[in-house]
Parts: structure tokens; C-alpha cells; sequence
């Protein structure tokens, strides 16, 4: 088993294969174990939690906490991340020697069908040949055809994560679950922020209402937000001073700052490493196409997380593992009808799972919608904590749960609640009529459901 890319699905994969006795090995780049333990998931929240700490401390008072003077220190937030991520390099190291899995460190690119030539960190070159061949490819930060824009050196994630410093003024290009995150952590620890945003609202795969509940909740926190623009340029350098024309429905306008952080979505890492001398087929996005097994059109190669086209998440990586090995192993699983939950981690954190009103209108299903403002959660209370509301939709026709969002505290914890009842196909009545432990943030749904339109 040959595997290029060490990301969430391809070591899952490549330490049960070794476990099972085959020869395995793991070509990466850079990054081991992939982009989540070091430059994405796991570091961003990491450093947005050092925020909710610092803004926690910011408003003691209202908690009856008298504080003194306090400082944002970014090297030792920089310091407590990158002490996080060491740890989890060791033990992904740990778990390949357990596992017996070979990790190649260097840049692989194909040469002939299931054959790669690497060119190794530490000099030298190998040439593998794997029986099966698995791409864990992964993706990276869209730099935008802007005029100045990729002269300025604009930050991404993995830089603005790199940073010892405070931005005076930071400028976000994007309103989506990155480019949200790093600015209200970033507004918190000390530093000015604007987003800009070409759609009409933030999160724009969400409904209005929920997109108007992040707004009012970033514009809380002191972030300015533009909406509806055109980004006609931008000059000078992030860092320095930096600038960005814009054209808005008011007018032209120009926004500037010290800082230019670019979340404009991602694009596959597939161009370049000879996908093509593998008979590898990729489709007009630049994405490698999979069948529903994650197989692509080179017989015995899978591919798997990001680049495959899979929804951008580690634990959907990790499902695609599972996928590939269940099929290795003469199962039948495939990617249909999953039900994926996912979470932005602003505070308070957006989460859901299923179906959302405007995607239920455009599927022309018909749903029954109830809502529950947080505030009306007991628990939300106790903890100063009740901007938000809960979501929930269900089929007209049954007792089915086809949906659920919640802006709110915990709204990860108890979203994976509702997915659970989904997964089970328990009807809403269930978790409607369950004792649920007071006061919880989950013993919200009772409520919630209770909403629920009667048929």
C-alpha cells in the first residue's frame, strides 16, 4: 500500500494497513499527519480558545471579577500552540512506529501508473511502487486573480497562525468558517479588524437568519463588516501597510490596514505531481473524480479527503478511510447519504447537521420549522451566554428530523445530539418527550421540539 499525503484519512489507512500485515508506506511533504494537528483545525482553535480566555478576562466585571492590568502577550499564545502541535507530531510519530507503517519524508510525484518518484527532504531521491495507491492530497489557501493582490503577500490561515505579533489592523477577505474564526479572535486579542465579503452575507451556504445572527454577533465584538463588494485592487504589503478598492453598493471605498488575511475559499493540491502519468482523471474543478467508493478511473487507486471532492472536514477524511478500508476488506460502503455535521467555531459557535430551510425550498421538500431562542435554555443564563437560537426542521409527512442549526453555547456538543437521533431515525417526539439533565444547553431541545407545527 502506497499512500501521498499524510492527512486525517491517509494515516488511518495506512497505519490498519501495516497493522494487517502489509507493507506500507507514506510519502508527506511537510506536515505530518496532515494540515489539521498542524496548521489548521487543531492550531485555530487552540489560539481562538487564548481568545475567549482573553475576552473572558475582558469582561470579569461582569462576572464579579475585579481584574488589574492585563496585556495580550502573542508570542506566548504562539508559544502554548506550537507546544500543542509538538506534542501531536510526537505522537503521530509515535503511532507510525507502532504501526510499522514506513513515513517518507519528501515531494512525491508520479512517474508511471502506481509508481512515484520522491524527492527526499534530506536529499536523495526513492521511486515507490504500491500494488494499491491511495491520494490524500489535501488543498490549500485561494489566492484570488486581484491586480496587487498576490504582490501584497497577503496572509492565510497557516501564516496568520504563525504570527508573534498584533496586527494594528487586520483586513479579512472572506466571510466564511476560516475567515470568521481568525477575525473575532483576532478582534478579541487587541487588534482592529474589517471583513470583506463579496457575497451578500456572511456564511453564505447559511440561511438569512442564521447569516444575520453572525453579523449582529461579529458586529458585537467591534469588527466591521462589508458586505455586497467587488475587490478592485489592492496595494502595498501585509505587514507594512496595505490597502483594498473596493466597489460597494454605496459606492467605491477604500479600506486600510496593517494586515491582509485572504479565506477565499480552497483549491486542490493536484497540479503539478503527474496526476495524468497515473491515469488519474481529474473533473473541471480541478478535483480528483471518485466514484461513491472513492475510487478514480486508475484501476486499484483511491482517493480521499479535500482534493477528492469530500466536504472539507477532518472527521469527513476520517470517513473516507473508513469507506476505503471497509471496501479493501470486501465490504460495500460507500459516501451516499451521509450525514454530515460540521461547526464554526466563532463564539458563539454555529453549528449544524442536515438539512437548512433554503436547502430543503431548493430540493422542494416540504419541512415543518420550529425555533428556540437561546436565551429560553435555562443554562444560557447561568453562564451569561444567550445571543443565538436553535433550529430544527421536520418532514410534513412523518416524525422525521431532516435538519438542525444552533448559534449558542455548546452548539457542537448538542448538534451531535440531534445527529444521533438522526442516525438512529428516532421521530423528533423522542427527543421532545426525553428527560434531558437541567440545566444543560441540550436541554433545549425538549423545548424546541415542542414547536414543532403539528401536522
Amino acid at each position: 500500500m502506497l499512500v501521498l499525503g499524510s492527512g486525517e484519512g491517509g494515516k488511518f489507512l495506512a497505519w490498519h494497513t501495516a497493522r494487517s500485515g502489509r507493507r506500507t508506506a507514506v510519502v508527506e511533504r511537510k506536515l505530518i499527519g496532515g494540515s489539521c494537528p498542524n496548521t489548521n483545525c487543531l492550531p485555530s482553535k487552540n489560539e481562538i480558545w487564548s481568545a475567549k480566555v482573553a475576552d473572558l478576562v475582558h469582561h470579569a466585571d461582569r462576572f464579579g471579577i475585579v481584574t488589574g492590568s492585563t496585556a495580550i502577550d502573542m508570542k506566548r499564545v504562539l508559544a502554548r500552540k506550537r507546544e500543542m502541535v509538538d506534542g501531536l507530531i510526537a505522537m503521530h510519530l509515535d503511532r507510525y512506529k507502532a504501526s510499522g507503517a514506513e513515513l517518507i519524508m519528501g515531494m512525491g510525484r508520479f512517474i508511471a501508473p502506481k509508481t512515484i518518484e520522491v524527492e527526499l527532504n534530506d536529499g536523495g531521491t526513492r521511486v515507490l511502487t504500491g500494488d494499491r495507491v491511495v491520494l490524500n492530497l489535501g488543498t490549500h489557501a485561494t489566492i484570488p486573480d486581484i491586480p496587487g493582490l498576490a504582490a501584497a503577500e497577503p496572509l492565510t490561515n497557516v501564516e496568520a497562525l504563525e504570527l508573534d505579533r498584533l496586527p494594528d489592523h487586520l483586513i479579512v477577505l472572506g466571510g466564511g468558517y476560516v475567515g470568521l474564526e481568525l477575525a473575532q479572535a483576532y478582534r478579541r486579542f487587541g487588534s482592529r479588524v474589517s471583513i470583506v465579503e463579496v457575497g451578500p452575507q456572511l456564511a453564505g451556504r447559511e440561511d438569512s437568519d442564521v447569516a444575520d445572527a453572525v453579523l449582529e454577533m461579529l458586529r458585537d465584538d467591534g469588527i466591521e463588516v462589508h458586505l455586497g463588494i467587488k475587490v478592485l485592487g489592492v496595494q502595498g504589503r501585509s505587514g507594512q501597510t496595505v490597502s483594498l478598492q473596493m466597489r460597494t453598493p454605496a459606492g467605491d471605498q477604500t479600506v486600510d490596514g496593517s494586515d491582509l488575511l485572504v479565506a477565499a475559499g480552497r483549491t486542490p493540491n493536484t497540479d503539478g505531481i503527474g496526476l495524468d502519468l497515473a491515469g488519474v482523471v481529474l473533473d473541471d474543478r480541478g478535483y480528483i473524480a471518485v466514484n461513491d467508493r472513492l475510487e478514480t478511473s486508475a484501476p486499484d487507486v483511491w482517493a480521499i479527503g479535500e482534493a477528492a471532492g469530500s466536504p472539507q472536514f477532518t472527521h469527513v477524511s476520517f470517513d473516507d478511510f473508513r469507506i476505503v478500508w471497509a471496501n479493501l476488506n470486501g465490504g460495500k460502503r460507500t459516501k451516499r447519504d451521509r450525514i454530515v455535521p460540521y461547526c464554526m467555531f466563532t463564539d458563539p459557535p454555529l453549528a449544524r447537521v442536515g438539512l437548512s430551510e433554503g436547502e430543503a425550498q431548493r430540493q422542494d421538500i416540504a419541512v415543518r420549522v420550529a425555533k428556540l431562542p437561546i436565551a429560553a435554555v435555562l443554562r444560557s443564563r447561568t453562564i451569561s451566554e444567550t445571543r443565538g437560537f436553535m433550529k430544527a426542521l421536520v418532514e410534513v409527512g412523518g416524525d422525521a428530523i431532516l435538519g438542525f442549526t444552533m448559534i449558542g453555547a455548546d452548539a457542537g456538543e448538542v448538534m451531535a445530539v440531534v445527529q444521533t437521533a438522526m442516525l438512529a431515525g428516532m421521530p423528533y417526539t423522542g427527543l421532545r418527550d426525553a428527560i434531558i439533565a437541567h440545566p444543560t444547553m441540550a436541554e433545549g431541545l425538549g423545548a424546541l421540539f415542542s414547536n414543532v407545527p403539528v401536522r
